[in-house]
């Protein structure tokens, strides 16, 4: 089986100048994409900048042989999205891959969450990915073709202490995931997700003796298949991290019905309720909908 190639696809990196996305990047330019190094330069919360942590990664790759661009505006607004998928369209003229890596860390504990530690971590991850995808699925939809590959986290899939803005955008990127995966999918347009596990300054003071075994350069290899033109699958989220790859997927158990259902019968019917012994994995609301018309029938 042949090298994995992007031949000439032009892709966008939020997040780039560091950690996971700066990986994505070295690999990707490897394989003969051009590269838009988006990155702020500021600290894990989000705080300042500096405009050199773009253009040091830029000039790794272009030393490696790679073609790329540092754009430093930011994910957070409207404008600064628009902004990065002009970088792309001005500079190569198209557009085919975005991920979606930018994020911040402003963690605290949920009864001491205060607006200021909301907002910029919805802003950055969650609003930042929209802002950046919608004015380039405008290109994928015309050329009928792109990849979006978003980060979404454990910590909003799974739950984690302190988290609770940080993991509400993150599992907020699953669902727009998966409604990308579906609206993209006439337009040759595939959205996946992923759950990293890895050794980043957002990490760093997280994972302990494991820290050693989570390399960021083992995540990117899925990302490279999922922004590939070879990817089969749409909507989906991968976890990924120390050379593991998994899929994670959202299952419905059977279930139980009555068409006179009370709360009695919720609580004695719990079991049946809860049993995973046989569970349906839908792909799309149709067909979590058909699971209720099974028992209508």
């Amino acid at each position: 089986m042949s090298a994995l190639g992007y031949d000439g696809k032009v892709a966008i990196i939020t997040g780039a100048g560091g950690g996971l996305g700066r990986q994505h990047a070295l690999m990707m330019a490897k394989r003969g994409a051009l590269i838009v190094v988006n990155d702020l330069g500021g600290s894990v919360d989000g705080t300042g900048a500096n405009s050199s942590a773009a253009q040091v990664v830029v000039d790794e790759i272009k030393a490696a042989g790679g073609e790329a661009v540092a754009d430093h505006n930011s994910v957070a607004t409207p404008e600064g999205g628009a902004a990065i998928v002009q970088t792309a369209i001005d500079t190569y003229g198209r557009v085919d891959i975005v991920i979606n890596n930018a994020g911040i860390l402003r963690d605290k504990a949920f009864h001491n969450m205060t607006p200021d530690l909301l907002n910029p971590v919805l802003d950055v991850h969650l609003k930042g990915a929209f802002y950046v995808t919608q004015p380039a699925f405008v290109h994928l939809r015309e050329q009928g073709y792109g990849r979006i590959m978003s980060t979404s986290s454990a910590a909003g899939v799974f739950g984690n202490f302190g988290q609770t803005n940080y993991g509400a955008a993150k599992m907020g990127l699953v669902g727009f995931t998966r409604v990308l995966g579906v609206e993209g999918a006439r337009f040759n347009i595939k959205a996946n997700a992923i759950a990293p596990l890895a050794m980043t300054r957002m990490t760093e003071d997280l994972l302990g003796a494991l820290k050693d075994k989570l390399d960021p350069g083992l995540v990117s290899p899925l990302v490279a298949f999922l922004a590939h033109e070879d990817c089969p699958v749409s909507g989906q989220l991968f976890s990924v991290g120390g050379g593991r790859v998994a899929h994670v997927f959202l299952g419905e158990t059977n279930g139980y019905y009555s068409p006179t259902l009370s709360p009695e019968d919720v609580q004695n019917n719990w079991d049946t309720i809860t049993n995973r012994d046989s569970f349906s994995v839908p792909t799309d609301l149709g067909e979590e909908t058909a699971l209720f018309l099974n028992f209508f029938k």
